[in-house]
């Protein structure tokens, strides 16, 4: 349709340019009474929609930006229908723009209190597009003098201090005429510029509407300005009902019915669609999917719109395929009422539905690529069509960056609508695992949270009690990880209610033992050794020794910490003897290597010595060189504490020839070196004083639980236990002085318990791959 789509030039307003730099070097009120500002200075760029006010920031963000060696940083206030953003998401938003990754689950208030120590480090630029109320500009202002906040807003800012107001109008003639030839060319306007005048006083000067002007001209190229005049006349006087000099919104207005109503009936389908797209942005393949066009067909159909001024291209990487389109905020409610007065509710439910469902499968797309290559994920990926595969997981992943906030708007557009909750869902559980396998389960916790956050409301509304039951495990899981386990334990104990409601005993157990992981964050350990005793009362009448073996090391874990050494002797040695009939060696070696530092405490080295060289043997059997290496240096320690130094420089020494066998030798070598050398200058200063001698006949108490952690039936264990139980039982993981390995995780000594104890620490059963929290969880889709 067009000759070529033109570029978007900044045209005029060096009076304002000139006015706004000056306001910048210009002393502020404060500085001139004597009380210098705690705050940033603050410029406000003021003017309807279209009336170029955003492109007027810009600008000057580009030209002041080498003043800012902090970056120029953009937030957007009021969402494509002009409501207005959460404080929380464009915090959250900038923060991310400042590579300072924010707390999952955090309130607008902490994320706020971040954003300005963030910037009270640095020198930065902060550009607030759409302004609504100045309470939300108030939120982002930094307490910093050597920051410069610029806000567009279509009023002034009343309660805003020292805020230095811009009011923009019209273009002036020159410039109007320079932003019509930048559409359609030098040429015409030079054939006839009284016409082009004329035109230009004909859209009031509103830079919106000449955009819109050039751009009709852009799709004619046979037509001449003054047929541009008359088509616009004729549109004003079908819509005012009178001739005269319009006003800039009813300008727009009239330039907007000019293109619009010459598009072809293909594009103008498109075009009435576009208010759907989430976040007002657009690509081929939304488009596509909203239209029900080919990609192919849709991708030149936005470029068309870009060059007649209908829309504006988002910068992006030089990829094609990421190119992204933006509807501007002016021709939003002229476009939503033509897609009122065109488009049934019907016909615009189905286009909705189109566009989710082409998301869902892009999203599918993006993590089947991260998958081995002869998986049956990546065989099924081949089946796709080629427009919705990738070809690189670096694709994918660029794809999923710069179509993220798009994604998140449509995640939540579709659960507020109501009427497409299955799609919804489906959306959520493929945005959650694409995130997780690109970016991780830590870097992507804040957008997983909001997730799980919209399948707990489309889960209450539908009331679907199981995916209930799994949201709520899932962002107690993420709030355990943020350190706040008292709403932990009420998204657990939710969790928990829901899941006695279905009478699945899955998610019960795994409740459970996530209501004991979060009193174990807390320190009170009585209360989570009975909910992990709960829990493993439920694995044992389900015949699941794995799971067993895993709430056995969490409950001698929780017993370590708190003194009860037979208690806690009692549940490794069953823990090893879980695992040694599952055959996983590995396990069984590293719950020896606990029994061994629980009789270390008890003050029993000699007994802990012989447990520990059957840990060593065990460690052998699983192959595993980093764990051996980890056993031995501990083997090394006890043998140095009873005073044999000799035959301690020997297992060391052994332990570094392990060491060297390993892919990390270096750090490992390196992190062993370093904690050996702390533990003989400081003596073991680290190590908990050992508890009293006599040990406790019973469990520790339980608090106010229902349900006590059972008696054992022969009484508990001793400190001293024999050669027979060490042997009998045993998992965990590695001691107290054994440098952590990737590949096998070892829990954190109890004297390097920083007032808390970390779940995983303790989790001994094979394939176990959290790091943090309880037992992994699955998406709310897996549930």
């Amino acid at each position: 349709m067009t000759e070529q789509a033109a570029p978007h030039r900044f045209v005029g307003r060096t009076r304002e340019l000139d006015a706004l730099r000056a306001d910048i070097a210009r002393a502020g009120l404060d500085t001139l009474a004597g009380r210098p500002a705690p705050r940033s200075r603050v410029l406000l760029i003021a003017g309807r929609p279209g009336s170029g006010r955003s492109a007027l920031a810009a600008e000057l963000a580009r030209g002041v930006a080498a003043d800012y060696p902090g970056g120029v940083h953009t937030a957007r206030l009021s969402g494509p229908g002009g409501e207005a953003v959460p404080l929380e998401r464009a915090v959250r938003d900038l923060l991310d723009a400042l590579g300072v990754p924010p707390v999952a689950g955090a309130g607008p208030d902490h994320l706020a209190g971040e954003l300005r120590a963030a910037l009270a480090e640095r020198s930065a630029l902060l550009v607030v597009d759409d302004v609504t109320a100045p309470e939300q500009l108030l939120e982002l202002v930094p307490e910093s003098r050597d920051c410069l906040v610029v806000a567009v807003a279509e009023g002034p800012l009343k309660g805003v201090p020292d805020v230095r107001p811009c009011t923009l109008g019209g273009l002036e003639p020159a410039a109007a005429l320079a932003l019509i030839a930048s559409y359609a060319g030098e040429t015409r306007i030079a054939c006839d510029p009284e016409a082009t005048h004329v035109l230009a006083e004909e859209c009031a000067g509103h830079p919106a509407a000449l955009v819109l002007a050039g751009g009709w001209l852009a799709g004619h190229p046979q037509a001449c300005v003054a047929d541009a005049v008359r088509e616009l006349r004729r549109k004003g006087d079908s819509t005012e009902g009178s001739a005269g000099r319009p006003s800039g919104p009813k300008a727009l207005a009239r330039a907007f019915r000019l293109v619009y109503e010459s598009l072809p009936p293909s594009v103008a389908q498109l075009l009435r669609l576009l208010p759907l797209a989430p976040a007002g942005v657009v690509d081929a393949h939304s488009a596509s999917a909203l239209a029900g066009c080919t990609v192919a067909a849709a991708r030149t159909t936005l470029a068309d719109c870009a060059g007649q001024g209908l829309l504006r291209e988002v910068p992006q990487p030089d990829q094609a395929n990421l190119t992204q389109y933006e509807v501007p905020g002016c021709l939003q409610p002229l476009l939503r009422g033509a897609l009122e007065a065109g488009v049934g509710r019907e016909e615009t439910l189905l286009a909705r539905a189109r566009m989710l469902e082409r998301y869902v499968r892009l999203l599918q797309s993006c993590r089947a690529v991260t998958e081995p290559a002869g998986s049956a994920v990546h065989t099924r990926l081949a089946g796709l069509p080629r427009a919705l595969r990738f070809p690189s997981p670096e694709a994918a992943a660029a794809w999923l960056r710069s179509r993220l906030p798009s994604l998140l708007a449509a995640a939540r557009i579709a659960v507020a609508d109501g009427e497409l909750d299955t799609l919804a869902r489906r959306l959520v559980a493929a945005l959650s695992r694409a995130l997780g396998a690109h970016r991780g389960e830590a870097e992507a916790a804040p957008e997983q949270y909001r997730l799980h956050e919209l399948v707990l409301g489309v889960a209450e509304r539908r009331g679907l009690v199981w995916e209930k039951a799994a949201a709520l495990l899932n962002l107690g899981d993420l709030d355990l990880r943020a350190e706040r386990p008292h709403e932990a334990l009420g998204r657990y104990r939710g969790a928990l209610a829901a899941a006695r409601e279905v009478r699945d005993p899955q998610p019960v157990g795994r409740a459970l033992e996530s209501v004991g992981a979060a009193y174990q964050e807390l320190r009170d350990w009585g209360r989570a050794a009975d909910w992990f005793g709960r829990a493993l009362a439920l694995r044992q009448t389900r015949g699941e020794l794995a799971d067993e073996a895993r709430l056995r090391a969490r409950l001698g874990a929780v017993h370590t910490y708190a003194g009860a050494w037979s208690w806690a002797l009692r549940e490794w040695r069953a823990a090893a003897a879980a695992h040694r009939r599952l055959g996983d060696a590995g396990g069984h070696a590293r719950a020896l290597g606990e029994v061994a530092r629980v009789q270390q405490y008890a003050g029993h080295p000699r007994e802990a010595i012989r447990t520990c060289t059957r840990a060593v043997d065990a460690a052998r059997l699983s192959g595993d060189t980093a764990l051996r290496a980890a056993v031995q240096l501990r083997l090394a320690d006890l043998v140095d504490e009873v005073g044999d130094p000799e035959a301690a420089e020997l297992h060391r020494a052994a332990a570094g020839r392990l060491v060297e066998q390993v892919p990390e030798a270096a750090a490992m070598r390196a992190a062993a070196v370093a904690v050996a050398e702390a533990e003989a200058e400081a003596e073991r200063a680290e190590e908990p004083e050992p508890g009293p001698a006599p040990e406790p006949e019973s469990a520790p108490a339980a608090g106010s639980a229902a349900e006590p952690v059972p008696e054992p039936a022969d009484g508990p264990e001793s400190a001293a236990g024999d050669a027979r139980d060490d042997g009998e039982r045993a998992p965990g993981t590695g001691p107290a002085a054994v440098p952590e390995d990737s590949a096998e995780p070892v829990p954190q000594p109890v004297e390097a318990a920083a007032g808390t104890v970390s779940a995983e620490g303790t989790e001994p059963a094979a394939g176990e791959g959290r790091k943090a929290g309880p037992a992994a969880r699955p998406a709310a889709a897996d549930l």
